[in-house]
């Protein structure tokens, strides 16, 4: 891996170079997405049939979209019996985690007859979207769909692309069904999304769609937010490790790589005070480069959005992981849990040597679906409040009013608003 002193042109230099992996940056493909989305929205089912056979090969009809219990029954047989006591362990770790969100409706009333409060409502139905193809995403699942059944959703309908053959890979079903998935349909793509959104014969309209995707699928999510909810524009996936000279230098390239081998667009950087660290990364990183299975990705992947930034202070080296904002965050340090309070920007934080990324990937409970591309500066990791709604509750009583309907009268005078000062008048004339 390339080694940097850490200035500022060198860091903004990065921050442009990592923006240029948005979502936002793809506008070749926008038409194309935008003529797919039409086609489904005028077509509906026979659009989505016939991009399924165009882009994956599959002959879907209204007879075999919804993947049936026989088929799922079938996946149970297939899978491994240790990989489902596994998925049914991280479930328990992310639906307790999530559990902890959990908000409720509240009242507060007071002796004039004034009550405020706030109802929570979860949504009623949310498309999930899982990637298909040559990935196999069964963690993916139980992420998008654990925080919708903790928050109460009523229905949760689930999308992912068929393989040639029309069925889906057996994990992915597995954990859809552990996870409580109500509906799974074999489409995906934009084609899935616009499905989604906009609803045809045989696919409901969602509310809300979560889940990440490939371009297309990030750039239709973000096409028909407005007529549905999405929970983000998903970006490739980025690792930012803070380290000092007390890290293990094999352990962090193994974190780094960790990310690497995602995508040929994903970003692993390693800010240290530490020379002698970075030097000694770099070398373990090609060792561990050499024997990987997806060697070629991970290598374009270190040379177009790979950097080792030596930073001359502690406090420098903080300044830059917020500038970047990175999706993971790890702090390998002699006092992780100290240079933590003062990260204000960050989609998860892995704390001290055995908190590897990969921990909260799959494991430990909080969710995997983070904020990319610097966006953790204002996003957050999808939660249960992603499920949910909130209403504002007012109820006045005649006393609680009088003494202060002038007031509101005359607020809204001034804003010239006259049929709302009358709303108010009205209840008290003579």
């Amino acid at each position: 891996m390339r080694i940097l002193q850490l200035n500022n042109e060198t860091k903004n230099n990065i921050l442009e170079d990592l923006l240029k992996r948005s979502p936002n940056s793809y506008g070749e493909y926008e038409s194309r997405v935008a003529a797919i989305i039409e086609e489904v929205r005028n077509n509906g089912d026979q659009a989505i049939f016939s991009f399924t056979k165009q882009f994956d090969g599959a002959d879907i009809n209204a007879e075999n979209i919804v993947v049936t219990k026989e088929e799922i029954e079938e996946a149970y047989e297939t899978v491994d019996p240790t990989l489902l006591a596994v998925i049914r362990k991280a479930l328990v770790n992310i639906r307790e985690y999530h559990e902890k969100q959990r908000q409720h409706s509240w009242f507060d009333s007071k002796d004039n007859g004034i009550i405020l409060g706030q109802k929570i409502t979860p949504l009623q139905r949310v498309g999930v979207y899982v990637p298909g193809g040559k990935a196999v995403y069964p963690s993916s699942v139980l992420m998008n769909v654990l925080p919708a059944k903790v928050a109460g959703v009523d229905e949760i309908i689930m999308m992912t692309p068929p393989g040639k053959d029309g069925k889906i890979c057996a994990s992915t079903l597995v954990a859809a069904t552990e996870a409580g998935v109500d509906r799974i349909y074999k489409v995906g793509g934009a084609q899935a999304i616009a499905a989604l959104a906009f609803g045809t014969a045989s696919v409901p309209k969602v509310d809300k769609i979560v889940g990440p995707g490939n371009i297309y699928v990030a750039l239709a999510k973000k096409a028909v937010f407005g007529h549905v909810s999405i929970d983000s524009i998903a970006g490739p996936s980025e690792i930012l490790v803070l380290a000092d000279e007390s890290a293990n230098p094999r352990f962090v390239a193994a974190d780094l790589l960790s990310q690497a081998e995602h995508d040929e667009m994903a970003s692993a950087i390693l800010v240290t005070t530490s020379r002698t660290l970075a030097e000694e990364v770099s070398k373990e990183v090609d060792r561990f480069v050499e024997v990987l299975s997806r060697k070629e990705i991970i290598q374009k992947s270190l040379d177009n959005y790979g950097y080792i930034l030596v930073a001359d202070t502690e406090q420098d080296a903080i300044d830059t992981a917020n500038d970047i904002a990175s999706e993971h965050l790890e702090i390998v340090m002699n006092d992780p849990f100290t240079v933590m309070t003062k990260i204000r920007n960050a989609g998860a934080i892995f704390l001290g040597t055995y908190s590897s990324e990969p921990l909260g990937d799959y494991f430990a409970g909080p969710n995997h679906v983070l904020p990319t591309n610097g966006t953790a500066k204002f996003f957050s990791a999808l939660s249960v409040d992603d499920f949910i709604k909130k209403s504002s509750i007012i109820s006045y009583s005649r006393e609680a009013l009088e003494p202060i309907y002038k007031d509101i009268v005359q607020f809204a005078e001034c804003e010239q608003l006259t049929a709302h000062a009358n709303s108010i008048r009205v209840r008290f004339e003579d």
